[in-house]
C-alpha cells in the first residue's frame, strides 16, 4: 500500500490571519516537513526581507510547538491534526488512489451505501455522482448494453438508463428508429429529386442543342423586298427602266392592299414590255 501514495503527501499554501499579510506554504513529503513564508509589509524596514524556509523530520516538526501553532493559525486546527497524523504514519490510502480505482471500488457497494459513501467528502460526491460511476453500475447489472442503450445513454444519461424500467427503454429505442427511419427516407427522397432535377436540366440542354442543329437559321427572316412578287411569276428587276411614276403607283398599289387585281398586273407587265422594247 506504501507504493499507492505520492509524494508529496500533503502540501497547501495561504495568507496569515490579519493583520498578518504574510503569504506560507506548506509541504508534507514522505521524510520530512518544509514550511516556507514571504514577508509582505508596506513597513520601509520589511522591503528588502527575503523569504523563509524552514525544513525538519517528522519527528521534530511533532516535537516543534511553534511550527504546529503557526500552522494552525494559517490553515487551520483539521489542517494541523492531518499532518501530525501523516508524521506518525497513519496514511489515508483513500486519498492517495486514483479515480478508476476508487470507482472499481465502489462499484461493489450497494446504492444505500454509496448515497451514504457521497456525503462524506467533495471527492467521493463527484465520484459517486460521475456518468463513470452509473455506467459501470448499467454494465454490472445488465449482461450486454446494445449500441442503441448507448447512444440513448448519451442524450439522457447514465443515471437515467440506470433508474428506468425495460419497459421504457424499449419504447425509446423504437422511438428512436422510427425517427432515423424517417431521416433515412427523407434524405434518399432528396436525393432522388436532385437526380430527377438534373435529368430534366440534361434533357431540356440536349433538346436545345439538337434544335439548334436541325434549324441553324431559324432565328433569321428573309429580307421580301429582294423577292420575286407574290403571285406574279415576273422579276421585278426587269422593271428597272421603268417610269418612276409608274413605280410608284406599283408600291401604293401593293401596300394598300395584300391581293393586286389581275388588270393591274397586266397593266404593270404591258408598261414593263413596252419600256423594254
Amino acid at each position: 500500500m506504501a507504493s499507492l501514495l505520492t509524494d508529496p503527501l500533503f502540501e497547501s499554501s495561504g495568507v496569515g490571519r490579519p493583520p498578518n499579510k504574510n503569504f506560507y506554504h506548506f509541504t508534507v513529503t514522505k521524510s520530512d516537513i518544509i514550511w516556507r513564508w514571504w514577508k509582505i509589509s508596506l513597513r520601509a524596514v520589511d522591503r528588502f526581507s527575503k523569504p523563509g524556509e524552514l525544513k525538519e523530520s517528522h519527528q521534530d516538526f511533532l516535537d516543534n510547538t511553534w511550527l504546529q501553532s503557526e500552522v494552525s493559525v494559517v490553515f487551520g486546527p483539521g489542517i494541523l491534526v492531518y499532518t501530525k497524523a501523516l508524521c506518525q504514519g497513519h496514511y489515508d490510502y483513500l486519498d492517495h488512489l486514483s479515480d478508476c480505482l476508487l470507482l472499481r471500488i465502489i462499484n461493489y457497494l450497494e446504492l444505500e451505501d454509496v448515497e451514504q459513501l457521497r456525503r462524506t467528502s467533495h471527492r467521493f460526491k463527484q465520484l459517486c455522482g460521475s456518468e463513470m460511476f452509473w455506467e459501470q453500475a448499467v454494465r454490472r447489472c445488465c449482461n450486454t448494453v446494445s449500441d442503441e442503450v448507448v447512444s440513448l445513454a448519451l442524450e439522457m444519461g447514465w443515471r437515467s438508463i440506470f433508474f428506468t424500467s425495460k419497459l421504457q427503454l424499449q419504447k425509446l429505442i423504437s422511438r428512436r428508429r422510427l425517427q432515423t427511419d424517417k431521416q433515412h427516407e427523407g434524405q434518399v427522397s432528396d436525393r432522388e429529386t436532385n437526380v430527377d432535377r438534373s435529368r430534366d436540366e440534361s434533357s431540356e440542354q440536349t433538346q436545345a442543342s439538337d434544335s439548334e442543329e436541325e434549324f441553324p437559321h431559324a432565328g433569321i427572316s428573309p429580307d421580301m423586298s429582294h423577292s420575286t412578287g407574290t403571285g406574279t411569276g415576273f422579276d421585278t428587276n426587269s422593271c428597272s427602266d421603268m417610269d418612276p411614276g409608274s413605280s410608284s403607283e406599283a408600291e401604293a398599289s401593293s401596300d394598300s392592299s395584300e391581293s393586286v387585281p389581275e388588270k393591274v398586273l397586266d397593266d404593270i407587265k404591258r408598261q414593263c414590255s413596252t419600256k423594254h422594247w
